[in-house]
């Protein structure tokens, strides 16, 4: 694990921050070709990718903060404000929010967006998780699988002599997973939405069956149950737009 890959003097090059960067920059370039073969403006790209990930940080926050609510009792601004403590659905959900305002702020069709979005969000998560692994968190439970490793300098660090699963790995493998196999949809799906529905459907499903491997945390059971909920609300609707659309 390389939490810190380059330092001089007080300038320091964060693997997770890095790896977020490539993240959000990868998932733009998708969006940007998604945006012009569905024959939307791609120069509404830049402003949709700033929403993301403002959203996305102010999601996964202000979640992180609902299920610690202990920190704000302390020092309420510097829990607000500290760069650590992010929770993924929260950070779905606000750059969900904030993309569909942007979009409705530049008349965009919401739907079209979502499905040119989808591949997007699969990559840029894939690329994220691998940042979690350099920095070390969000690992698994104690293993002696043949794969599994120690992360004495992770966040928080393994006991000495002690392995874990690299769930981040499994995270980061299934979103790439799920990034080709919604590049195979793309063109099998007809119905707007349909193709994000997939992607809620996979994504859920994913972190529904890694969380069962995840160390034990706060929020754990409310983030399977967020997923599991998630994966089938989307199948349902995927299912009935598919339908809805063939009909006509």
């Amino acid at each position: 694990m390389y939490p810190e890959l380059v330092s001089i003097g007080p300038f320091t090059i964060h693997s997770f921050g890095l790896m977020m960067a490539i993240a959000f920059v990868v998932g733009g370039i998708v969006v940007h070709h998604e945006f012009k073969r569905r024959g939307l403006n791609p120069e509404h790209v830049y402003w949709l990718i700033l929403a993301a990930a403002a959203g996305g940080l102010v999601g996964s926050k202000l979640h992180y903060l609902l299920i610690h609510r202990e920190e704000l009792t302390g020092d309420p601004l510097a829990s607000a404000f500290s760069g650590a403590g992010l929770v993924w659905y929260g950070g779905f959900i606000g750059g969900i929010l904030a993309v569909w305002g942007v979009s409705r702020l530049y008349k965009l069709p919401t739907g079209l967006v979502a499905d040119a979005c989808a591949p997007a969000i699969a990559i840029a998560y894939a690329i994220g998780r691998i940042g979690c692994f350099l920095n070390g968190d969000d690992y698994g439970k104690i293993s002696d699988l043949p794969w599994a490793m120690g992360f004495p300098d992770g966040a928080p660090p393994t006991p000495f002599g002690i392995k874990v699963q690299p769930t981040q790995l499994y995270e980061s493998l299934s979103g790439f997973v799920i990034f080709a196999v919604l590049m195979y949809l793309r063109p099998r799906l007809k119905a707007k939405w349909s193709l994000f529905c997939a992607l809620l459907v996979m994504a859920g499903t994913e972190r529904f069956l890694v969380e069962f491997v995840r160390a034990n945390r706060d929020g754990q059971m409310q983030q399977q149950i967020l997923a599991a909920v998630t994966a089938i609300l989307a199948g349902v609707a995927l299912i009935y737009l598919e339908k809805r659309q063939k009909a006509h």
